[in-house]
């Protein structure tokens, strides 16, 4: 069975647009935890279907959907009932037409696997099907704020998508009723064809208003695993240069030697965000090779490593740097440190501790040749991120 999936993403949130703490871009577009809405509900179906086509004229759809395996968007309609039509039309066109295909809110971002399949799966026996979840809550009727009755909730039920179908069975209801419809399973319960309900996830969330983005990422935080990265570097002292240590000048006799700046505190962290990420260390990102780098300010090295956290959809829980040196002493300096690297990083100033210590007079860095650094840190990564 050939499965398709139409993602929509021609809707203009009109709720949305008009909750208080709302701005910018539709809500389909927003950022979630690193990644467009729509691209997280795209992931999401990609591994249950052959193809996923988006449906919509946004100039933001390719944007948010790009390097993804889908096919290209096809314009949607003023309304859901005609982006879905157009939708349709389009795959009726491909080499191979799907034999199943499911109808997906752009603004739902965190479906459950086992609810997309738990659809596919249901549609071996039924024409349509769609996830829900049963309604708990006393249902009251109103009117101008004032209660006019109670509806019974046996029976009700909150439909999600993704909706499933055979494909030719509702590309022909679509093609006879072109009447608006707030879901495609009405299309098939008009018509006399029985739609199954299966079990939807209080997890699939549709991004209506501003708060939901709240409720979106507590799901997403949900699925995040710890990751620890270690770092460590060392600069020897080198004269006529000034001494950048956690992206501030300290004053001293000497500074460090580098292609860089040679902030030793600050190369270390990146390394150890880097490596919690798995992504090499600071010389893959910036080569000390590379003419561009030299005499740079590190701390553009540290806006890229917090930018990677963030694009991951990760978070940092916290970072750890001990300076090693005889001179100059570091406590006098220590809480303006963190705070620079806390605003660097994007993140509260109690996530970030800077320390320092001695060797003792041994090594290198007892002898006053140089200043080692170390640092440890540990981030927060969606399980089932973007490869």
């Amino acid at each position: 069975m050939r499965i398709a999936a139409l993602l929509l993403a021609a809707g203009r949130g009109r709720r949305f647009d008009a909750s208080p703490s709302a701005s910018g871009s539709s809500k389909q577009f927003r950022m979630l935890r690193g990644k467009p809405v729509i691209r997280r509900a795209a992931l999401a179906l990609m591994p249950h279907v052959d193809v996923l086509l988006p449906v919509g004229d946004d100039p933001l759809l390719a944007e948010s959907l790009a390097g993804l395996d889908i096919l290209p968007a096809v314009a949607g309609g003023a309304e859901r009932h005609d982006s879905v039509r157009a939708g349709l039309e389009a795959l009726a066109l491909l080499p191979e037409p799907p034999d199943l295909v499911l109808v997906h809110d752009g603004a739902r971002p965190c479906v459950p696997a086992q609810v997309v399949q738990n659809v596919i799966d249901a549609l071996k026996q039924h024409e349509g099907v769609i996830p829900a979840v049963a309604v708990i809550d006393t249902i009251k009727s109103a009117r101008d704020g004032v209660i006019t009755g109670t509806v019974p909730r046996d029976g009700l039920w909150r439909a999600q998508t993704p909706q499933g179908f055979r494909f030719q069975t509702l590309l022909e209801l679509h093609r006879t009723h072109r009447d608006a419809r707030t879901d495609d399973a009405a299309l098939l319960e008009q018509a006399g064809h029985p739609v199954a309900i299966v079990a939807g996830s209080e997890d699939n969330i549709k991004l209506t208003v501003a708060e939901d983005l709240m409720r979106l990422e507590g799901v997403i935080d949900r699925n995040l695993l710890p990751r620890v990265g270690l770092g460590y570097d060392v600069h020897a002292f080198e004269e006529g240069r000034k001494l950048i240590l956690c992206g501030i000048e300290i004053p001293h006799t000497k500074g460090l030697a580098g292609h860089s700046d040679a902030d030793v505190g600050i190369h270390t962290l990146c390394d150890a965000i880097y490596g919690a990420l798995a992504e090499g260390d600071i010389g893959r990102h910036f080569p000390p090779t590379d003419n561009e780098w030299k005499d740079m300010d590190s701390a553009r090295f540290l806006v890229h490593a917090g930018e990677r956290i963030r694009a991951r959809g990760a978070m940092l829980v916290n970072a750890d740097i001990t300076l090693i040196c005889e001179r100059p002493k570091i406590g006098p300096h220590a809480e303006t440190m963190r705070q620079r690297l806390a605003d660097l990083l994007q993140v509260k100033v109690s996530r970030i501790s800077v320390k320092a210590t001695t060797s003792e007079r041994l090594g290198f860095t007892g002898r006053e040749e140089g200043i080692a650094a170390t640092a440890t840190v540990s981030i927060m990564v969606p399980e089932d991120e973007e490869a």
